[in-house]
């Protein structure tokens, strides 16, 4: 397994434990604030994974894609770093 791949993995968990930890603090009626940090700390681990990923997918898929005579990928491949970016800026 690659470092990229390693890195998003265990971002992806760590958001995954927060995760249950909020529901369970959210159960237990704990203090807004706090369970509003946590959220937080989830939000900040999956844009740093997304960041990760897409960082990997530039790298290898976008990279191949423009290197290749097919403009219709090429084409296809921008469309979708577009379509993730706009949802992300959300």
């Amino acid at each position: 397994m690659n470092t990229e791949k390693q890195k998003t993995l265990t971002g992806f968990r760590k958001a995954q434990s927060l995760l249950k930890k909020i529901i369970d603090m959210a159960e237990k009626d704990s203090y807004c604030i706090d369970i509003m940090q946590q959220n937080l700390a989830v939000i900040g681990l999956l844009r740093a994974a997304n960041q990760t990923l897409m960082q990997g997918h530039l790298n290898s898929c976008f990279r191949s894609a423009m290197a290749a005579k097919n403009e219709k990928r090429k084409t296809e491949m921008i469309e979708e770093i577009l379509s993730v970016t706009k949802i992300f800026n959300r």
